[in-house]
């Protein structure tokens, strides 16, 4: 390990470790634009220059790796009017659009400016510019103010796994573009307005809508899928304005997708600010205490087994136990948290969760994906692979329908047959997958929610054991979740209880008369002509598919106006905040189900946040630990049986439109005019 010493202190650093970087861990800042910790090396802005001894010139610190006896000095005169240089360098340029420009105020340039530029420019020659471009609907291209530091090439290249962006033209001619005029097609594009360190690439939906120091920014985390990633909330009034990334290296490190960052315009149109009641075949809007009113008197008399309960993709823990509870109380087994109908075996916590974890992925060397297409189901955890992928060594293998992924992969065909071939060991992939060191299968949702798709499920298991990827600290069996409440809900054991209905039976009973009552607690991706004649009570914060059918709609609150309690796909219990408070008189879940408890004669024993809170935990102890991951015990799990022949198929064939909110944003109506080919299926997630 190479010995330095830095502005007179002596570090020890490991090999390949290159100066900035060690400067960073003394916490010494160099400048810098082009380098990023996540990116290749470029060393094109000469930002981040310092003086080494015995060098006739200042050296470029982010691609000089440490040697042993070097020594550096970051402060120095002649790094200082170096750096000055580089600065006036990169403004001869650059255009005086600060007070128009979106990244005024968050800028890096602007920063370094101060620190390093003068207080006049010496260029008298007119600037140069550059023709707009159009990137399409997502990010704004001011490429006049580009700085060539080429991040977002290698941001596309490298971690959205697209060729989309390059450089043309030589000096002063050079430009970054798309090559041909086209939009920028990746899930994960939204990323390029953070990596940008000018106001070259910016949010487009955001342009022009408010300053950073205007907002209040709340840390919470997403919910649009089933990753969880962490995210930064911004709002100013009652209005979220955008929605950022935050770092955590163990979920999404620091890069969110597509629809996480730009549905948020979603929250605002559509909404449930009141409650109504359905009289004479029209909604009407009423009191809070009508609408509960209403209920009491439809569900007196009764019987517990003819009332159900659906919960939907979005909801959080806190709702979906006090709903457990209030259907307990009155007497009813008939309730669900898989509203997409899949029957699969849940009392196994091993057989419905991601257990290699995200950040695991980066181990694996073979990986085998059972129907499923991660680019548009987990945008973030496709960006692990592909980055796995680079890396080298990994082979990856693809049971089902042949997707666009970002990778190589080896189709081994489209159904269960080469599954049972792998899992007997009768294919060449069963090899691979034997003689690797860190193996693991990606099982798609979406497989489960077919008639047989317990078989597929146990057929999957017997693959993990047959090829050895069950080990003392490695478990390669995973299922890639499309919910966010769907880990949460299933550790709540919100499932039929003795003698209860699943989905299906639900759904088959409304329409056979012995379900009369249907507790929609925000599930909207079900067909309303199934409910039958049944009295459907609608919670959610959206006028969306369930609403649209329901006899009472009470209105809840979004993700951003609550605190609650998530799961993410690999298990992690994960807290978010209230950013904005609920719309009109909405309230949040619990609040409103503790309410309808009250009316119904059978209170909930619980009046705040925290008592709700203590019961998640005597229900189940794993949501007293949050922000990790509990691993779970392997055990048998899956019924055997006979599988159908049919394909395996994708469960999201339209990535911008997956739920309520990204069906009322019009910056995924645009996503999808621009990106997705066919208007087939541009409403809905199903395949």
């Amino acid at each position: 390990m190479p010995k330095l010493t830095i502005d007179g202190m002596e570090i020890e650093v490991e090999a390949g470790t290159s100066v900035l970087q060690a400067c960073e861990q003394l916490g010494i800042e160099v400048p810098r634009f082009c380098y990023h910790e996540r990116l290749s090396v470029a060393a094109n802005c000469r930002m981040c220059l310092v003086e080494m001894e015995r060098s006739p010139k200042p050296i470029a610190s982010c691609s000089m790796p440490c040697a042993d006896g070097m020594v550096i000095r970051t402060n120095t005169e002649q790094a200082q009017r170096a750096r000055k240089g580089v600065m006036e360098l990169i403004l001869i340029n650059h255009p005086l659009d600060c007070p128009i420009c979106d990244q005024g105020g968050e800028c890096d340039l602007q920063d370094q400016a101060i620190a390093y530029g003068f207080d006049r420019g010496r260029y008298a020659e007119e600037k140069r510019s550059v023709p707009d471009k159009e990137f399409g609907p997502l990010i704004n291209a001011e490429m006049t103010r580009c700085i060539h530091c080429t991040r977002c090439i290698r941001f596309c290249e490298e971690i959205a796994g697209v060729s989309v962006l390059g450089a043309v033209g030589r000096g002063t001619h050079t430009e970054v573009t798309t090559y041909i005029d086209s939009a920028i097609s990746s899930e994960l594009s939204g990323n390029l307005a953070d990596v940008c360190p000018v106001g070259a690439l910016t949010n487009k939906p955001y342009r022009f809508k408010a300053r950073p120091w205007e907002l209040r920014k709340t840390e919470t985390i997403d919910v649009l899928d089933a990753v969880g990633s962490n995210i930064r909330v911004d709002a100013r009034g009652g209005e979220v304005l955008r929605v950022l990334p935050r770092l955590n290296e163990d979920v999404n490190e620091e890069w969110i997708s597509d629809k996480t960052r730009f549905a948020c315009d979603g929250l605002k149109r559509q909404r449930l600010d009141r409650p109504y009641v359905r009289r004479e075949g029209k909604l009407q809007p009423v009191s809070w205490s009508e609408a509960l009113e209403t209920i009491a008197v439809r569900l007196k008399g009764v019987a517990g087994r003819r009332i159900a309960g659906l919960a939907g993709d979005l909801v959080d823990a806190e709702a979906m136990v006090a709903l457990k509870d209030l259907l307990h109380a009155l007497g009813s087994p008939n309730l669900d948290c898989r509203q997409d109908g899949a029957r699969y075996d849940c009392g196994v916590r091993a057989g419905y969760l991601f257990n290699t974890t995200i950040s695991g992925i980066e181990q694996a060397d073979a990986i085998l994906l059972i129907g499923t297409n991660p680019r548009l189901e987990a945008p973030i955890i496709n960006a692990r692979i592909h980055k796995r992928y680079r890396e080298g060594g990994l082979k990856i293998g693809l049971i089902g329908q042949q997707s666009q992924l970002n990778y190589p992969y080896e189709h081994l065909g489209g159904g269960v047959d080469p599954l049972n071939a792998v899992s007997a060991g009768k294919h060449a992939f069963a090899d691979i997958l034997k003689s690797s060191h860190h193996p693991m299968l990606v099982l798609g949702a979406g497989v489960l929610t077919r008639d047989d798709g317990a078989a597929i499920q146990a057929i999957a298991r017997e693959v993990a054991v047959a090829t050895g990827m069950v080990r003392p600290g490695w478990n390669g069996f995973n299922v890639l979740q499309l919910a966010a409440a769907r880990v949460g809900g299933l550790d709540l054991g919100f499932l039929p209880q003795p003698g209860g209905l699943d989905t299906r039976g639900i759904l088959e009973g409304a329409k056979a008369g012995d379900i009369e009552a249907i507790y929609l607690l925000g599930a909207d991706e079900i067909d309303p002509s199934r409910f039958g004649a049944a009295f459907v009570i609608y919670q959610g914060h959206h006028g969306d598919r369930g609403a649209h059918r329901a006899d009472v709609v009470l209105p809840g609150a979004a993700y951003t106006e609550k605190n609650g309690t998530y799961v993410n796909t690999e298990g992690r219990v994960q807290r978010g905040r209230m950013a904005v408070f609920p719309v009109g008189e909405a309230r949040e879940d619990w609040k409103i189900l503790r309410a309808l408890s009250e009316r119904l004669g059978v209170p909930l024993p619980y009046d705040t946040l925290g008592q709700v809170r203590d019961r998640l935990i005597a229900v189940n102890p794993l949501f007293a630990a949050t922000g990790g991951v509990e691993t779970a015990p392997w055990e048998l799990f899956g019924q055997r049986g006979e599988a159908s022949e049919e394909p395996f198929q994708p469960y999201v064939d339209n990535f911008y439109m997956t739920d309520p909110i990204s069906r009322a944003s019009l910056t995924m109506a645009k996503c999808i005019d621009a990106f997705v080919p066919s208007r087939e299926g541009k409403t809905g997630t199903h395949g």
